[in-house]
């Protein structure tokens, strides 16, 4: 199963699916080490790289549902990289 990726970002509470594609434009995001596009499709252990200003934040996808509700978001990636700010604002310490 695929998705795109403004839906993951959105999902995951990144970013309106509006601003994720903002993002994705400013070439601020790469899937697997690539650049990603908007309409790009993401599948689970695809590795998403998102900067966030000076910060860079490292995401595994692990699952990919239809339909997720905003508590079990967080179950669907896991982080490989991430700073303290990221971290904070996550509500994880």
């Amino acid at each position: 199963m695929t998705q795109r990726l403004q839906k993951i970002l959105s999902e995951r509470g990144v970013a309106s699916r509006r601003a994720s594609e903002e993002i994705i434009k400013a070439g601020r995001i790469t899937v697997n080490g690539k650049v990603a596009k908007p309409g790009a499709e993401v599948k689970e252990n695809d590795v998403l790289e998102i900067r966030f200003g000076s910060r860079v934040g490292r995401y595994r996808i692990v699952s990919i549902k239809e339909v997720v509700r905003k508590e079990g978001a967080a179950d669907m990636y896991e982080v490989l990289e991430e700073d303290a700010q990221t971290k904070a604002e996550r509500g994880e310490e």
